[in-house]
């Protein structure tokens, strides 16, 4: 027959006899001195005697937790107090990181103004010499047509037939 000695846990087993997870059985492991050992293939494992240990380790931890918390009550007017400080803190927060931004943006922006102002500026600049540019196309393309009127006769000398009265 088997002693508590021979038998034993894997941690998924501990857990679920525990209700704890990874990280708390460690935290009793380190409580206890308890050390679990692997097998051949490397697989970590618990005696039954082992986990009785960290069974009664996790009962007074949670025994602790009970004492301080018992005494840590805070009374209602005390946590209300603490809860407004709390909201106080929390909208000067608000406010300091409103107020930084803010600051942040309008330096940001401050010179966009003048920037607005040139592109538009700009934009007049080239709407007037697109304009002029079609007056001079237009007054161009006259002038050919005034010179293209005039036909050469003998010894440089040219006569000017009517022009073709296409106006623009």
């Amino acid at each position: 027959m088997s002693t508590n000695q021979d038998k034993v846990l894997l941690p998924n087993d501990v857990r679920k006899l525990l209700n704890v997870d990874n990280r708390e059985i460690v935290e009793l492991c380190k409580k206890t001195s308890v050390n679990p050992k692997k097998d051949s293939r490397g697989q970590i494992y618990f005696s039954i005697d082992e986990v009785k240990k960290l069974r009664n380790a996790k009962t007074s931890v949670i025994a602790e937790m009970n004492e301080k918390k018992a005494l840590s009550v805070v009374s209602k007017p005390q946590s209300q107090m603490v809860v407004n400080n709390l909201i106080d803190t929390l909208t000067q927060m608000e406010n300091n990181i409103t107020t930084s931004m803010t600051k942040v943006i309008d330096e940001k922006l401050e010179g966009m103004d003048d920037v607005v102002l040139e592109l538009v500026r700009c934009k007049t600049e080239n709407e007037n010499l697109k304009n002029k540019v079609n007056e001079l196309n237009k007054e161009n393309f006259k002038l050919k047509n005034m010179l293209n009127s005039f036909k050469p006769l003998l010894c440089g000398f040219y006569i000017k037939k009517e022009e073709d009265s296409i106006l623009l």
